[in-house]
């Protein structure tokens, strides 16, 4: 796995992440159960060197679901998102979804051994909660990821990750994004995420 791990789980057919009813997780951990579960199904893709559009089709429909990807985007962008035309945040939702789902296939692309273990005890920050996650490599060196989780319509979504349980990813995508973007004009930010897709990618994702 490379060590640049970029933002960005469930219930694909494809990636089988039933949690058994004798360990059911609490509603806001769900979502990240689930990608945990989904990454390190990712890995051994990697490893098993299944293309990057197979493990890209796998794995977006469980990004699609933990994630409120249409809050983050909108918080990236910042003040000016309600100026951006409908034509072009639409499109901008397009490429941040890729870009999300490609950055963790590009970040997460072999398996030795990893776990991911889910902290008890979620902190309330508001209506929002914060659940901590380690990242244990096979020789036991922990990587801490937290997960803030809002209650989006009765469905816990994450809508930032924070990297050693401190460093906003949305937050610092926040600082990439909004120079691109001018008063009813996000055609920087457009072309910046298209070819950031197509790096991530090697051109595999076209659409």
């Amino acid at each position: 796995m490379k060590r640049r791990i970029l933002l960005a789980a469930p219930l694909a057919a494809v990636l089988p992440f039933a949690v058994p009813a004798a360990r059911a997780a609490a509603p806001e951990t769900q979502p990240i159960e689930a990608l945990d579960n989904a990454l390190i199904a990712l890995m051994k893709a990697g490893s098993a060197r299944q293309s990057f559009a197979a493990r890209y089709a796998a794995l977006k429909p469980v990004v699609e679901q933990s994630f409120d990807l249409a809050e983050i985007l909108q918080f990236s962008v910042g003040l000016l998102w309600s100026q951006v035309p409908a034509a072009e945040q639409q499109e901008l939702g397009k490429l941040f979804r890729q870009y999300t789902v490609a950055s963790y296939v590009h970040s997460f692309d072999s398996y030795d051994g990893q776990r991911f273990d889910i902290l008890p005890g979620a902190r309330k920050v508001g209506a929002r909660r914060v659940v901590a996650t380690d990242l244990v490599s096979k020789s036991g060196k922990k990587t801490r990821l937290a997960y803030v989780m809002t209650d989006a319509g009765g469905a816990w979504k994450i809508t930032d990750v924070l990297f050693d349980g401190t460093i906003s990813k949305v937050a610092t995508q926040r600082s990439d994004f909004s120079g691109l973007v001018a008063p009813g004009n996000a055609t920087q930010l457009i072309d910046a995420l298209k070819k950031k897709v197509a790096t991530l990618s090697n051109g595999a994702i076209k659409d």
